[in-house]
């Protein structure tokens, strides 16, 4: 769809027409602002260039180790129509591992929404002009905005697939965080017959910015993209992770009312469920969850395997199925990563913030009444 058809097609829509009809009186400059605005969402994906990005990002990428599960979802939602995929949100690395997950499988990846701090520079113009990133204005309050915003995602579903992610940011203490509605909504304003929700979840050994972000919750403070960027290229030093991307079945839209908010939240928590069930239960996490300063060995495996019934008993997705192997792997990981130590066969935390981060990426499976309130 040509940058100007969109432009038509959002302002044809009768939500459009209608609100710039009851501003009329209120707001002379609607009409200009929603342009402006539609402007700003504007986004094209020149897919050959995409996969040229990986050579250049090759040093970070081959730190990397992506791995798929569940792509016979993706070819099911492909026959049907149009997908929304809809992740969680670890780390910055998601918008080039997620897309490159499906490209690896012949599948093109979607367009992207990202924040607007993202958009900076020559990231910015990458994001935009390449990769097929849309900026969000996530706390954006603007009743304009958020109409243009619906109708501009709306339109491009028609022609395009997305990919949001349900927590807004990142997660910067590790838990999973509650859904956003904002992105779902506007889906459910598209042609919902052929367009069905993907529920896809990314999980890392190690995040690449763990103690980044960890801190930064500690201290309830963000720190500019630019900075947080030359901070990740430090701690890439000696880094390297695997990738989970795990895609759930397929949830098709026709069945929801777009006009009915309880359709819209009963959708929204399906999917953060969904999610969390496919989300990776990897060794570096169960160490964290289960372990205790000072703990020994033995003990720490004989608490994994009693955590590892109930999580198997909920149906999540497991990388390990003893106590033996979750310490075995996440011990090591975690002793590179400088997190722990062992001494004398006893297990010493050397850094407890991002201890704690990686315990709470299972609180959603471990306290799921705590984790859905």
């Amino acid at each position: 769809m040509k940058p100007d058809d969109i432009t038509q097609a959002v302002l044809a829509r009768d939500d459009v027409a209608r609100y710039l009809g009851e501003s009329a009186g209120t707001d002379s400059d609607a009409r200009r602002r929603l342009e402006a605005y539609l402007d700003e969402l504007r986004t094209t994906q020149r897919y050959r260039f995409y996969r040229a990005l990986q050579h250049p990002l090759y040093p970070i990428l081959r730190k990397v180790e992506r791995v798929a599960e569940g792509l016979e979802h993706v070819h099911a939602a492909l026959h049907a129509g149009r997908i929304v995929y809809v992740s969680n949100h670890k780390s910055h690395l998601d918008y080039l591992v997620e897309p490159l997950v499906l490209d690896d499988h012949g599948i093109r990846p979607p367009l992207t929404a990202a924040g607007i701090n993202l958009f900076g520079g020559a990231f910015g113009l990458i994001h935009r002009h390449v990769t097929g990133a849309i900026p969000i204005r996530r706390n954006s309050k603007d009743p304009l905005y958020l109409v243009t915003l619906r109708a501009y995602v709306a339109e491009l579903l028609k022609r395009r697939d997305l990919l949001f992610y349900v927590e807004g940011g990142r997660s910067y203490t590790g838990e999973l965080k509650s859904p956003k509605t904002g992105l779902l909504q506007a889906a459910l304003l598209a042609d919902r017959a052929e367009l069905s929700v993907v529920p896809m979840a990314v999980a890392y050994d190690l995040v690449l910015e763990d103690r980044i972000i960890s801190r930064a919750a500690l201290e309830k403070k963000k720190r500019p993209f630019s900075t947080e960027i030359a901070e990740m290229a430090r701690h890439a030093v000696g880094y390297r992770s695997r990738a989970f991307v795990t895609f759930g079945a397929p949830i098709p839209l026709g069945d929801y009312d777009p006009s009915s908010r309880r359709a819209l939240v009963t959708l929204a928590q399906r999917i953060h469920r969904e999610i969390g069930l496919l989300y990776k239960v990897l060794p570096t996490a169960l160490v964290a969850a289960a372990g205790r300063p000072r703990m020994p060995l033995g003990e720490l495996r004989d608490r994994i395997d009693s955590m590892l019934v109930g999580l198997s008993a909920q149906g999540a997705n497991l990388s390990v199925r003893t106590g033996a192997e979750a310490v075995e792997q996440g011990v090591e990981l975690l002793s590179a990563r400088g997190v722990v130590v062992v001494e004398q066969d006893r297990l010493r935390v050397r850094d407890r913030i991002v201890f704690r981060y990686y315990a709470r990426t299972l609180e959603h499976l471990l306290q799921p009444r705590k984790a859905a309130h």
